[in-house]
This record gives C-alpha cells, structure tokens and sequence, in this order.
C-alpha cells in the first residue's frame, strides 16, 4: 500500500439542488403506518415523534448552513487498499500538537465531533491549555458517507485499521494517538494493538468484550470488591436486556445488510427512523433524542447516509465482522496504553477486572451522565478526559 501524498485529493461537499428537492419530494408523499395507542418507545419509534421530526426535517432544517460548517475543515480522499477514505484533516495551530484520529461508528459519522473539533484542535482560543492540542484526522468509515460504498467484500474492522494505518503514514504521522466509540472503539483498540510502535495510546467510549458475556457465578463474585461485584451483575443484566430488546438492527445487518438496504435508500423516513431510534436507546435522553443531543446535528448525521446511499454499505460492517474467521473468539491482547471514558448510558457496562485482562488500562474515568454519542452528547466532559490521557505521551511524540 506505497502511495506518495500526491494520491490525497481535496474534497469539498457540494451536494446538488436537486438531491435536495428530491428529499423534500420523498417526505412531502411519506406513506405513514398506523401505530398501537399508548406503547410509546415499546414497539419502535413513536409516529407522532417521527412526524414532528420530518416535518422539520423538511421544513426548518438547513442542510447548507450545515454543508458550509463541515466545510470549514479541509477534507480530502484517498484510495487505500481499493477503496475511497475520505476525511478530515484539522490541523493545530500549536506547533507541538499531537496528532490523534478520532473514529466515528454506526449510525454516527464525522457530524459527531462539530463541537469536539475546535477545543480540540484549539484549546488556547477555548480558556484551555495551548500544550494539549492536537492535530486531528476524523475519517469516514469505509462503506460509511463520502468513504461509500465500498467496492468489494471484506471490509470489516481489522481491515479497516490496516487502512487507517496507511493512512496516517500517507500524512506523514509516525506517532500518534487514536480515539473511538462503537465501531470507532474497535478500530482504534486494533490500530493499537497491531500498531504499538507508531500509536501512542488508545482513548476508547467503550471497550469491546469488556462486559458480562455469561451469567458470572457466586466464585467470580466473590473475588471482586463490592462496587465491581455490583457492577458486574448490572452488566449482565444490561446485556439480557440488549439480546432480549435492541439486538435486532445488527441481527439484520449482520445477515441481510443488501434486503434492508432497498428501505433506507429509497425512503428518507425509513432511514430517519432506523437512525434516530438509537439516538433515543442508546443517549442519556429522557422521552427523545434531543433531550441529548442537538436536533440539527442528528439531522445532519441522518443526512450524511441519505445523501450519499450508504445505509447498505455502512451496514456490511456487521456482516463482514460477524463472517470473518476471528469472529467469536476472545480479543486479541493489547499493551498499548488505553484509556476509557466510561458514560453510564453506553450499551454495555464496561467491567475492569475484564478489560484488564486483555488491555494496558492507565486510565478508567467514570462519569455520571452521558452515553454512546460522548462527542455529541457531553464534549465539555469528553475533551478534557482525552487531554489528561495524552498528556502522559507529550514527549514521546
């Protein structure tokens, strides 16, 4: 995978009137279903809340004011490894900075990190410390946005590490730090793990196989203190509820990503639904997603798989990992340097006394609000946390 940095391409969004007028079309003559009285979120998205979010949708959300905010980071693309990677490339303006890819995950995308980025790359002009800033890389996931679709089979997470890899060479980076949630979680733990000379250290959301998988017994217990043994048995009972009542959207793209495919790209309200539904289980939200996170960002993360009719492709990422031959097995261990940013409204419970047997944790941070959209939910809690990691490896860098 030699490339020169010829091979990196400026890219600008620039999305079409009439991709946009046919939106407007497609949510102007929704077909709507009926809905069972009085079981809220119980059975899926409710149809009232979906209707008042399409209407504004269609009627007070604007997509240019958003596509000119993306576009104030300079973006490019790359081939790597057959596919088109498309990302963000924020430089500091500090000199010293680090350089740290932040991976997004399904169903988030590069909208994630708007209100990290400047703290981030700035933290003088944000009251903070100029010698925590960091030069960022935010790509978008292959098969996911302006990186879809992926041309071929295969592209799973250990694949996509690899590319990142290449890519951060391809930029000149030969040390660096990665940070990620969901999706993003697993490709910056293998990035570390298969990269420990060039990654610096690994800021994860959340920690794959680090929850309860079984039920633990009464000698497991007994081993632990009481706030990991009372944790432990919350974990378990979090992940019987997620295999009993939300484990259906990667069932489906884990098995049929191309059938479910034909709904989200020909339906602007199918895709808004299968999307903003997570944004609901899976916040610190109360009755809706904006109880979390802010409605114009959701939309704007809805809008970068309609525009682009990436909702079957971003979804082969569960079929390529649920198919690949390490599948099933425990992780691979790590010793690069790891930390966790651990919100109580991630999906799973995270459990120290397993993620230590598979990962170098130097740093456990746990808070009391926020969930898996860390970036959009809680960023004044998120970029301080990413800070403190990384300023143990300022001078190795």
């Amino acid at each position: 995978m030699n490339a020169s940095a010829d091979d990196i391409r400026p890219f600008r969004i620039a999305i079409s009137d009439d991709d946009l007028e046919d939106l407007h079309r497609r949510l102007d003559h929704t077909r709507w279903p009926d809905q069972l009285p009085g079981v809220g979120w119980a059975y899926g998205i409710p149809l009232d809340y979906l209707k008042e979010l399409a209407h504004y949708w269609r009627h007070e959300y604007d997509w240019r004011a958003e596509e000119a905010r993306l576009n104030k980071w300079p973006q490019f693309t790359t081939t790597i490894d057959g596919t088109n990677v498309h990302f963000a490339h924020v430089r500091s303006p500090e000199p010293d900075a680090i350089p740290l890819l932040i991976t997004h995950g399904w169903p988030g995308s590069i909208a994630e990190f708007t209100e990290a980025v400047g703290p981030l790359t700035d933290p003088r002009a944000h009251g903070a410390d100029p010698s925590d800033a960091f030069h960022l890389v935010i790509p978008s996931l292959p098969g996911f946005g302006f990186s879809g679709p992926t041309p071929e089979p295969g592209w799973e997470y250990q694949r996509i590490a690899a590319a990142f890899a290449e890519l951060m060479r391809r930029l000149g980076y030969d040390r660096y730090g990665a940070q990620g949630g969901d999706w993003g979680a697993a490709i910056s733990r293998e990035l570390g793990r298969t990269h420990p000379d060039q990654v610096v250290g690994v800021h994860l959301t959340v920690i794959p196989g680090a929850a309860a998988a079984a039920e633990p017994d009464a000698q497991e217990l007994a081993t632990l203190d009481p706030v990991e043994r009372e944790r432990t048995l919350a974990s378990w009972k979090r992940n019987q509820e997620w295999v009993r009542d939300r484990q259906g959207y990667a069932d489906l793209q884990s098995t049929r990503p191309q059938t479910l495919a034909y709904g989200l790209t020909d339906s602007p309200i199918g895709q808004l639904a299968w999307i903003a539904e997570k944004f609901k289980e899976w916040t610190d939200a109360r009755d809706r997603p904006e109880d979390a996170v802010d409605r114009d960002q959701l939309l704007t993360n809805v809008m970068l798989y309609w525009l682009t009719k990436t909702a079957g492709s971003s979804g082969r990422i569960y079929y390529e990992r649920a198919h690949a031959e390490y599948w099933g097995g425990p992780p691979d261990p790590s010793a690069t340097p790891t930390a966790l940013a651990d919100f109580p409204h991630e999906n799973f419970i995270p459990l120290r006394h397993i993620a230590e047997r598979t990962n170098n944790i130097v740093q456990w941070s746990t808070f009391d609000r926020g969930g898996h959209f860390a970036a959009m939910e809680e960023p004044d809690l998120l970029v301080p946390d990413v800070r403190k990691f990384f300023r143990m490896f300022r001078k190795t860098v």
